[in-house]
């Protein structure tokens, strides 16, 4: 098998139960915030994947310390020697750097970091954060790639998000934890993530209001006054969904533990209109499914909505469902694109305008087994010639290169397309010029 792709086979329905670990969004932004105040930081329910490795790295180059303790906890020691400055071959691994902007920020009065990396699913600018940050006190200049952040003292402003950024959100708030006065984030995103983290930052000694609600009120403390505490990192939604989906498709009953249903209330209600049923336990979520699944029209939006992780999901489950659904994305359009037909699905691609970005609509339809058609380009040039496979559509090719170069009317090669003479023949001198 090659090492570049991954192939599965199915064998038969799933069964079990699985535990689902600390959500990835949520880890990387505590981690971050433990460059707020000294002390040493226990972390327990920490996935095991490279970007806590990353991180880890990151936070040890600006001056904390990381040991992994093996029982899916780390354990982190912040001596209080923070270097404000975060190196580029680092920040440009992981997007989650840009978080460490915020509690710099928010201790030091100074930053210094490069553009933050990551996924390459769309742009994802970051001119959130730095209005945010400007409006408390900040003041921003870019050069070489990096962006530098000074603030004597930052103090505290009412502040709107134009769209309900997680990232903007998190470097606000942890940067607003020692601004004088109250900072008022509007349009705040609520994703379980940001309640996580304001859940550490209030067990550090932060004050922070409206937790879970799209306005938070951050009344800023003295310097100093936060304190090194314990955590548990919330389960992650996203990878419950995944085995969620798993089981959709394969069939069978598999219970999730630590999952969390009001973290996914809205995707439940879409997976039951499928015909999953997903019940809460006492420690998780059960899922089953034993029939064939039915197509729903989905649109991702902010948290409460369909979040665009699911989306890949989403489309795989209808995939094997009966009827078509219509999935739009309205967040990344560049997210998981998909183009062209094949022969397990056929797809059509149309976009309309956002006030954030195009969105992307996908319509799936079940397979039925019938041979894959052939592309827009070859079928616009000659229909009767790409029907005859490989070289009706070189033939196709040829001629549409020939008729950019010549002077030739199109009539004139289309008969002489018609009439099977070949790119390399010799052209006749009869025909109209």
């Amino acid at each position: 098998m090659d090492s570049d792709r991954i192939v599965i086979r199915r064998a038969a329905s799933l069964h079990g139960e699985v535990v689902v670990p600390g959500a990835k969004n949520s880890v990387l932004k505590l981690m971050a915030a433990t460059l707020l105040a000294d002390g040493v930081y226990r972390l327990s329910n920490v996935p095991a994947i490279a970007d806590v490795t990353i991180m880890s790295d990151l936070l040890a180059a600006i001056g904390v310390s990381t040991s992994f303790n093996g029982d899916g906890s780390i354990t982190m020691t912040n001596h209080g020697n923070i270097v404000p400055v975060a190196p580029y071959e680092l920040v440009e691994r992981i997007r989650a750097s840009i978080n460490v902007l915020g509690p710099l920020l928010g201790r030091c009065g100074h930053v210094k970091l490069s553009l933050p990396g990551g996924d390459d699913f769309g742009s994802r600018p970051i001119d959130m954060h730095l209005k945010g940050l400007e409006a408390i006190g900040a003041t921003f200049e870019m050069h070489h790639g990096y962006v530098e952040a000074t603030a004597e003292r930052l103090h505290g402003a009412d502040i709107t998000l134009e769209f309900p950024s997680v990232g903007a959100t998190e470097n606000i708030l942890t940067a607003a934890i020692h601004a004088k006065g109250t900072t008022i984030i509007d349009n705040a995103a609520r994703e379980p993530e940001i309640t996580d983290l304001c859940a550490m930052l209030t067990s550090m000694g932060a004050d922070i209001e409206g937790a879970g609600s799209s306005t938070l009120a951050v009344h800023g403390v003295e310097p100093g006054s936060l304190r090194a505490t314990d955590h548990a990192v919330v389960a992650d939604r996203i990878q419950a969904a995944t085995y969620l989906a798993a089981v959709a498709v394969s069939g069978g009953e598999v219970v999730l533990r630590g999952a969390r249903a009001d973290h996914m209330d809205m995707l439940l209600r879409r997976f039951a209109d499928m015909g999953v049923t997903v019940t809460s336990t006492g420690d998780g979520l059960a899922v089953f499914a034993d029939q064939r699944l039915r197509s729903i029209d989905v649109a991702t939006l902010p948290y409460p909505g369909i979040a665009t992780d699911y989306k890949p999901l989403i489309v795989t489950m209808l995939s094997v469902a009966d009827g078509v659904g219509i999935v739009t994305e309205n967040l990344y359009p560049g997210r998981v694109p998909l183009r062209g037909g094949t022969a397990a699905t056929r797809r059509r691609h149309s976009h309309r305008r956002s006030s954030r970005s195009r969105p992307r609509r996908v319509a799936v339809e079940r397979s039925t087994g019938a041979r894959a058609r052939h592309s827009r380009r070859r079928r616009t040039c000659c229909r009767r010639a790409c029907r005859r496979g490989r070289d009706g559509g070189q033939r196709c090719a040829s001629r549409r290169s020939r008729l950019r170069r010549s002077r030739r009317s199109p009539g004139w090669y289309w008969r002489r397309h018609r009439a099977g003479i070949g790119p390399t023949t010799e052209r006749s001198e009869e025909g109209p010029r």
